[in-house]
């Protein structure tokens, strides 16, 4: 028993350590209000709405205002998860890189790829954000920078804060941006073409193959399927997101990871992984102006 507790103890750092290097959505978890789901499935959040100001009277005083208050109903529907069994001589037999390398493998190439691309449909997908108008391919650096100027003039027009905006950036559509910026290399030996900011707005290109609006997540019912897809059909491409973090609300109630010895498996002479992650990702409804969307015609 204590050696299944020591290997779980030595995984579960390596699995943040991988999860916080691979994912380009996790840099936003901490600015999130902490929302307290405890034993629930679902949470309030008040939110409230208030008309403007009115004529002052000498007379009368004040004018009245009518104040209105609903609840947001958040609810948890993101339920993943995956077991793996090494049998005991495969792994002994590869000097223990069967199982060794199993979690880095698993978190790398298959967690971290949906959470993001499942956080960046439920953000595009959210009802009454703002949209391209026209949705098109960006085939030109001339339009990649034609369109975040479009996009950055929306949320200026909607008074989204302008400090600590992001904006996630397909892979190539940011390949465009780099050949269409200017830059004078002087006397340097090197030449940096990276972009990390574009007028005050961090840059985060993020491939494809996880950056679509409408994705369909597999049931994996069987060994050998699992994972997720843009969903046929309906499914876009996403060109860029511009957003401002505060907009939205990352939430893990559940990430578990289990680990157990072949002598403590009670089905098997093998090692047992057992992955559970319980998430969600929400688009606050007062603050929804707060992402802008632009993405491809099909």
């Amino acid at each position: 028993m204590a050696n299944s507790i020591a290997l779980a103890s030595k995984f579960q750092p390596i699995l943040d350590e991988i999860y916080k290097n691979a994912s380009l959505t996790s840099f936003m978890d901490a600015r999130t209000k902490p929302v307290n789901f405890g034993g629930a499935s679902a949470v309030n959040v008040f939110k409230t709405s208030v008309v403007g100001m009115g004529t002052y009277s000498r007379s009368t005083g004040y004018p009245a205002g009518d104040v209105t208050g609903t609840w947001e109903t958040l609810t948890l529907s993101a339920q993943r998860g995956r077991a793996f069994s090494i049998d005991r001589m495969d792994d002994e037999e590869t000097l223990g890189m069967a199982f060794g390398t199993l979690a880095d493998e698993f978190i790398r190439t298959q967690v971290v790829p949906e959470v993001d691309a499942y956080r960046f449909s439920a953000y595009a997908s959210k009802a009454n954000i703002t949209e391209v108008a026209t949705p098109a391919a960006l085939d030109t650096g001339a339009k990649v920078l034609a369109a975040f100027d479009v996009a950055m003039k929306a949320l200026d027009g909607d008074e989204v804060p302008a400090v600590g905006r992001k904006l996630f950036l397909s892979t190539d559509c940011y390949n465009l941006l780099k050949g269409q910026l200017t830059r004078s290399l002087q006397n340097q030996t090197t030449a940096d073409r990276r972009v990390f900011e574009l007028d005050g707005v961090q840059v985060i290109a993020v491939p494809q193959t996880r950056f679509y609006k409408g994705i369909t997540l597999s049931a994996g019912a069987t060994s050998d399927a699992g994972g997720f897809s843009k969903t046929v059909s309906t499914g876009r491409d996403i060109n860029f997101l511009l957003l401002h973090p505060s907009a939205v609300l990352q939430v893990t109630k559940l990430d578990k990871l289990k680990v157990f010895a072949p002598d403590e498996n009670q089905t098997a002479d093998a090692w047992l992984f057992q992955y559970r992650l319980y998430h969600d990702a929400f688009v606050y409804d007062s603050k929804v102006k707060g992402i802008y969307s632009h993405i491809a015609a099909s």
